[in-house]
Parts: C-alpha cells; structure tokens; sequence
C-alpha cells in the first residue's frame, strides 16, 4: 500500500464518522443526553474519550479552534453530562444515522469491522492522544456501532498525525487554516467562522504567513503550496502505516465507497465543509 492511499481510506472513513457532527440524531442525542447548544455538543462529543479534561486539554488537541470556543463548552459541559453518557449517547446516535442514510451498512459491518479492527490494533498511539483514547475505548457489541468507532479512531489517528506535521513546519491552529484556505481546501469565510476566528485575527495570521512568504493576499504562493503539499504527505506517511497489514486494502475501499457516497447524497454533511474531506468519485 503507498502513502497516498492512506488519502484515499480518509475519504471514505471520514464521512462515516463526521455523521456525529452534522446528522439529526446525534444533534438531537447530544441535547437529550443534557448538552447545551451545538458547540458543547462538538466538544463534548469530541472529547468524551479523553475524560473530563480541561480546556486547554482540548484546545490543543482540536488545534485549530479558537480558545475562547473552546471554553465556553469546555469544562462546562462535563457538568452537564458525564463522559460516559456522552460516549453512549454519540455512538448509538451515530450507528441510528448510518442506518437510516447508508442502507446496506447493517449487513456489511460484520465483514467490514475486522479489518478495521487490525488496521486500529496495528496503529501506533505514541503521541497520539485522541486516537489512543478513542482505540482504548473498545468496541460496542452492536456492529455498526463498531464500524463507526473504528472509523473514528482512525480518522483521529490520521489528525493526530496532522497535527504533528503542521507544527513541525512552525504552523499554528489559526495558521494552519488560512494556509489550507489560501490553496483552495476549505473556504476561508466558513472555516474562520466554524472554528471562531474574528477578520482580524484572521487579517494577522494572513499577514504572518505573507512574511514567511507563504500568502499573497488571500492566495498561498508557490512556497505555500509547496509547504502545504509537504504536511498533506507526510500526514499521509503517518497515516499508512496501520493499514498495511491489510491483504485487500483496495477492496476495503471499494468496499466502503458506496457507504460515504451515501452519507454524501443525504445531504446532512454539508460538501465543501470545514473538515476538508471531499465527496467520493
């Protein structure tokens, strides 16, 4: 399996577990379970798997949020509901959502779920704290639940390593996505809106990155792409690895292709969107 394969199998995992942010009823799980608002629900969603952490817990993790988002969920939301009932509530909400937008997925779990197993048991968690809290969670006896967690703990290997790339090339959470703007990834009015950064805050870190030679005006330059092209590799080198103990990578993904298709056609997941991930060929 090469590197950028790695690309590929995100394409189609990501869509799966991105459900928990967007589908009617993890939202409407989130809510029952006690959590206030959609961005408690994210966060506390989202961390669940770490515990009951602080914010700056969080805010490293995630990356690219601004702090303030952060702490208005986080350490909040832990008492509006304990982990353990997040975690309950986002799984089952997840596996409904899968049910009802991707027919089929019922009867392919259990074929699907032991071959992520092993991609998930062969991964790495050093340095990888969501993916090893997520991994360390262990798997539901319900199958599409397991698909959808296992799914989870690799798109969080894969941001962990995402992370660590972005830093190596001296980028922080704000630079990051005004790079990934500047060469067309995401669009910069709604990642600067979904991750709460201010036009200003916005207007520096631009500026930041015209002085590294990275930006000319909204645009990266050559140097930017380059750069960014650069952390998009290496993220894929990171990510390759587990999946190689798989004899059939391909047919995985051919395999799940028709399920992220799926969520994509339903129309919940919003195409582009701020994770980045784009709509399966």
């Amino acid at each position: 399996m090469d590197d950028s394969d790695a690309r590929r199998m995100w394409t189609v995992l990501e869509p799966l577990h991105v459900v928990t942010y967007f589908s009617p009823e993890s939202l409407g799980a989130f809510k029952e379970v006690g959590l206030r608002g959609f961005w408690m629900g994210y966060f506390g969603g989202r961390a669940a798997p770490l515990g009951p952490v602080a914010a700056g817990v969080v805010e490293a993790t995630f990356f690219g949020f601004h702090p303030a988002r952060v702490r208005r969920a986080v350490p909040d939301a832990w008492g509006f509901a304990a982990p353990e009932a997040i975690l309950r509530a986002r799984s089952e909400a997840a596996a409904a959502n899968l049910r009802r937008v991707a027919p089929g997925i019922e009867d392919a779990a259990p074929e699907i779920v032991p071959l992520l197993a092993r991609v998930v048991d062969a991964a790495d968690g050093a340095g990888r704290p969501l993916f090893a809290a997520n991994r360390d969670l262990g798997l539901p006896d319900d199958p599409v639940e397991a698909l959808w967690q296992l799914a989870t703990s690799l798109r969080e290997h894969r941001g962990d390593g995402h992370v660590a790339a972005l830093t190596a090339e001296g980028l922080g959470g704000l630079e990051a996505n005004v790079l990934a703007s500047g060469v067309g990834a995401v669009p910069g009015d709604m990642v600067s809106k979904a991750r709460g950064w201010s036009e200003e805050e916005w207007r520096e870190a631009s500026a930041a990155l015209a002085a590294r030679g990275l930006l000319d005006g909204d645009a990266a330059t050559g140097t930017g792409r380059a750069l960014r092209a650069e952390v998009e590799r290496r993220t894929d080198a990171l990510a390759a690895p587990p999946f190689r103990v798989l004899d059939d990578p391909e047919g995985l993904y051919r395999t799940l292709v028709p399920f992220a298709r799926a969520v994509a056609d339903a129309g919940e997941v919003p195409f582009p969107n701020p994770v980045g991930v784009p709509r399966v060929d």
